[in-house]
């Protein structure tokens, strides 16, 4: 049986762009692992797997069903220990919990108030209906309302990286001197942003954009390649 991997998509299927199953696509390839993607609707996930879990991404890998970026990845590195790591020791998974609370909690926001709306128009008719219900009412007020754009969120995304930035400053990489889980959390997010508005609006010179360039090119490009919307 193949790893399934249960990945977000838009309308067109070939728009992937869930910053959580990104964050498990790179780690999958990190090991040397190739599965079996199966793009799934918002409103198909409670039938997938028996309702395995609420939100993706879910993993089967020949059976065994994992759910949560962060538990899957925990799971990769039990299943598959071999190099290269994708943590190293607990020190750095309790550094990889810092680093998700700060993006998902910090640079999302940020994010949604670019292109919520964005992200409504990519979806099919039935998930439009859905992500404005829901989305409406966590955020307490219209998608419309609620974006501001790209440009306009441009320099508070800019400022909010900045812990990332002066890590990039020191080290190649999140993780140091190889690329870890830690750097696909943050990429994950990133690349989300960059498949639905089709652009990274941080200057090239910028730390974090010339990590970005040096991440999309990891395991063979696979991130490089992916469709954006805006392309479609």
């Amino acid at each position: 049986m193949a790893i399934l991997l249960y990945d977000l998509c838009g309308r067109d299927p070939k728009h992937l762009f869930s910053p959580y199953c990104w964050r498990v696509r790179m780690a999958l390839a990190h090991k040397g692992l190739t599965p079996e993607t199966r793009p799934t609707a918002f409103t198909e996930i409670a039938s997938i797997e028996g309702g395995a879990s609420p939100t993706l991404p879910v993993l089967n890998d020949n059976g065994t069903i994992t759910h949560d970026s962060f538990e899957i990845a925990l799971y990769l590195e039990r299943t598959y220990p071999d190099p290269p790591p994708l943590f190293g020791d607990d020190a750095s998974i309790a550094s990889c919990r810092l680093i998700e609370t700060w993006v998902n909690g910090t640079l999302h926001s940020i994010i949604m108030r670019m292109m919520a709306k964005t992200i409504w128009e990519t979806l099919g008719d039935a998930d439009q209906d859905y992500f404005r219900r829901s989305r409406e009412e966590r955020l307490g007020r219209s998608l419309e309302e609620h974006q501001t754009g790209v440009e306009a969120n441009a320099e508070a995304l800019r400022q909010a990286l900045l812990p990332a930035r002066r890590t990039l400053r020191f080290h190649d990489w999140l993780g140091g001197p190889t690329p870890r889980f830690a750097d696909y959390i943050l990429f994950g997010s990133l690349m989300w942003l960059t498949v639905i508005a089709g652009q990274l609006p941080l200057p090239p010179e910028n730390e974090v954009s010339k990590w970005f360039e040096r991440a999309l090119d990891l395991h063979g490009g696979i991130a490089r390649a992916a469709p954006r919307v805006n392309a479609a």
